[in-house]
This record gives C-alpha cells, sequence and structure tokens, in this order.
C-alpha cells in the first residue's frame, strides 16, 4: 500500500489562480461538465492586449475559445480523452491574427466526475 504524501486538486488550483473556472459560461455554448482552462490559456486568448483594449473585451475573447473547442470531438487516446483545435487570437492591432493550438482534456475531477480542462499543448 502506498502513502499520499501530498495531493493538489483541481479544486486549490483554481483557489491558486492556476486553473480559472469557465464553466458558466460553457454551458452556454452548449457544454455539460465543468471547464476551467489553464492561466496560460487565459493569457495567451483571453486576456485582451493592452494594444487591443476598448476594441474586444474578455467576453468575448472567451466565448471565442469555448465556441470553437466545442465543435471538435474530446477522443480517448493513451493519454486519456483529449482533442486539439486551432483558434485565430488577435494580439496587436493592425496585424494579422495569430494561430493558437489549444488542447481540450476531459478527465476525472476531484470526486472523479467528468471535467474539462483548456490548455496548451505542452501543458499537463
Amino acid at each position: 500500500m502506498m502513502n499520499i504524501i501530498h495531493v493538489y486538486t483541481r479544486a486549490m488550483a483554481i483557489a491558486d489562480g492556476v486553473l480559472i473556472d469557465v464553466s458558466e459560461m460553457a454551458k452556454e455554448a452548449g457544454y455539460k461538465y465543468p471547464v476551467a482552462m489553464t492561466d496560460t490559456v487565459h493569457q495567451k486568448c483571453v486576456a485582451v492586449p493592452e494594444d487591443l483594449q476598448g476594441e474586444q473585451d474578455e467576453d468575448g475573447r472567451l466565448w471565442d475559445l469555448l465556441w470553437m473547442s466545442r465543435f471538435k470531438k474530446i477522443v480517448r487516446g493513451s493519454e486519456g480523452s483529449e482533442a486539439t483545435f486551432e483558434l485565430l487570437v488577435q494580439c496587436k492591432p493592425n496585424v494579422e491574427p495569430e494561430k493558437v493550438t489549444i488542447k481540450a482534456v476531459c478527465g476525472p475531477g476531484d470526486t472523479a466526475e467528468p471535467v474539462i480542462t483548456l490548455m496548451m499543448p505542452e501543458e499537463d
């Protein structure tokens, strides 16, 4: 039998700001499970760059992220259930949007309920 030394839960990650719970808007976009994104995805895709303040808002950028991810089927793979998708993100005014790849992973939450996490491809 193994002794558990420490457990870092999804709830702890949300409380610490490592994950950002976006479940409320995700429900509006058609998700049935709780959804969170990593702070990295938030900074890269949802937070509005200073140069675009007033032209875009976080709710609109979050909606785009959730809406685009909603159309990808999360399939079971060797590392769990996941899908990748691309999103065009405007980072600077008068410059073509940047293509960003996002990974959506469905796995067990703190009480083994299904949850979805949006992250960068290199994140776990």
